[in-house]
């Protein structure tokens, strides 16, 4: 199993929609970063990732997902009317991916960028970066044990 960090706009999509969904099981849609896009590539289903929250007054870690099915083309890309569309990307070949989602739980309390970056064992990780602003990205197994330590 590999470990990831999702991240998304609470007032785009938020753990709470996620929860409200069928099945607690949503896609990962409107990525537009290719290497964010390869890190989706790189997902095997049961895989899980920290569901993320960014943008927002108190940016944080606030639940877990499990990859419940692999990369495929994202159709927001074809979609005119779609904040995603790109004119580059077409059905026959399609340059954006998403994922589905399940939500596995929320965290016991959200776990905020502040905390995260004052934890020496996480200096490391890319979230954390100077200059990082990946939507996706990978997390070890080391830094995932850590983050859960917090909760």
């Amino acid at each position: 199993m590999h470990y990831w960090l999702m991240k998304s706009e609470p007032d785009t999509f938020s753990i709470d929609d996620l929860a409200s969904k069928v099945n607690q099981t949503e896609h990962w849609d409107g990525v537009r970063n290719y290497q964010a896009r390869n890190f989706m590539r790189a997902m095997d289903v049961g895989d899980q990732a920290f569901f993320y929250h960014s943008s927002c007054s108190e940016p944080g870690i606030v639940g877990i997902v499990e990859i419940v099915r692999t990369a495929y083309p994202d159709p927001s890309a074809f979609d005119r009317r779609s904040p995603y569309y790109d004119p580059r990307s077409s059905p026959e070949r399609p340059r954006w991916d998403m994922v589905d989602v399940h939500l596995l739980r929320r965290l016991q309390r959200l776990i905020p960028l502040g905390e995260i970056r004052g934890n020496r064992r996480l200096a490391a990780m890319q979230l954390v970066q100077r200059g990082n602003r990946l939507s996706v990205m990978p997390v070890t197994a080391a830094q995932w044990q850590a983050i859960l330590k917090m909760e």
